[in-house]
């Protein structure tokens, strides 16, 4: 008697509901849309993007489009942990980026733009722990001396080779250092910027109530001075002032909650005074303001000419889809 027939019996990939072998599961990827309006330019700007491979990589449309329904500036991003692409589509230009940890404190970094046909190789290598790093990175292709950078916890110095023109329009090549450097003295950080032959020096003071923040430019003397004060937990003042022109601005803060922020202000460089209405948190994301949107209405009065004023709004809204 022949042996009967087995009945069929359904894959793994059918009892799990889309998965195969329990590990993958090849389900929609969720979609976020982000729209944006400015009605200073008149352009909407969309964003959309998802996840993939269980969050390991991002993929990012975005484009642009104005009240005739044109688009432009459409652009693609992906996104991982090791590899990003972004592609112009307009341009057809892409640029590539590459990081790769080879050993224990040990990495390779890369960038290429295709259309350029240039790109940087840099490698970062960790010394006496991961707050002290050397990185040495030269352009592709090659052009002089690559770059060498130490980082330490106070900063970073930097020397890199650089082309200066003589008299004679010939191009000499000579070694320019550069470099941050920040410490912490009485209560306040103070930090020095040296790039170019230009120093620029800044002091932090900030406590509870106040912030003070002079700085100055060398060798410009170019002088400015920062003051906050927080009068309570939702009302707060800063001020602004420029010692070598004379300029100043000031704005003043209120929020109700974290989901409504008024702004108020002066610049006297434009001679435009200027008020502001936030509904959402103004640093935040959509995805925590209410309704995931997030709109700002704003007034500006020109002092010079009080009938040209115009008032202007922004909205952010997002979708999760």
């Amino acid at each position: 008697m022949a042996e009967a027939i087995a009945e069929p019996q359904l894959t793994a990939a059918a009892t799990n509901g889309g998965e195969f072998g329990g590990f993958f599961q090849f389900g929609r990827p969720k979609l976020r849309v982000t729209s944006e309006y400015d009605s200073d330019s008149s352009v909407f700007l969309h964003k959309v993007s998802c996840k993939l491979l269980d969050n390991l990589a991002k993929l990012k449309l975005s484009f642009q489009n104005n009240s005739k329904g044109e688009v432009s500036e459409p652009q693609v991003t992906f996104t991982s942990k090791h590899v990003s692409l972004h592609y112009d589509v307009e341009e057809n230009d892409a640029l590539l980026k590459a990081s790769f940890e080879i050993l224990p404190g040990f990495q390779i970094k890369a960038a290429h733009q295709v259309k350029a046909r240039q790109g940087e190789v840099a490698m970062v290598a960790d010394l006496a722990g991961p707050a002290y790093k050397f990185e040495l990175s030269s352009a592709v292709p090659s052009v002089g001396m690559p770059r060498a950078t130490f980082k330490f916890p106070l900063g970073e110095v930097s020397l890199v080779e650089r082309e200066e023109e003589e008299e004679e329009e010939e191009q000499k090549r000579t070694l320019s250092v550069s470099g941050i450097l920040k410490s912490h003295i009485l209560n306040g950080v103070c930090t020095a910027r040296y790039n170019e032959e230009n120093l620029d020096l800044r002091y932090a003071f900030k406590d509870e109530q106040m912030t003070f923040i002079p700085s100055i430019s060398l060798p410009s003397n170019a002088l400015s001075c920062a003051f906050k004060r927080r009068f309570s937990s939702s009302d707060k003042m800063s001020y602004w002032y420029h010692f070598d022109s004379n300029n100043w601005s000031t704005v003043y803060k209120h929020t109700v909650g974290k989901d409504y922020k008024l702004k108020a202000g002066y610049d006297s460089e434009v001679r435009l005074g200027w008020a502001s209405l936030w509904v959402g948190d103004e640093d935040g994301k959509a995805k925590a303001a209410p309704m995931k949107m997030k709109v700002q209405f704003m007034l500006q009065v020109p002092q010079d000419d009080i009938k040209s004023s115009a008032l202007m709004f922004r909205v952010k809204k997002r979708w999760d889809i």
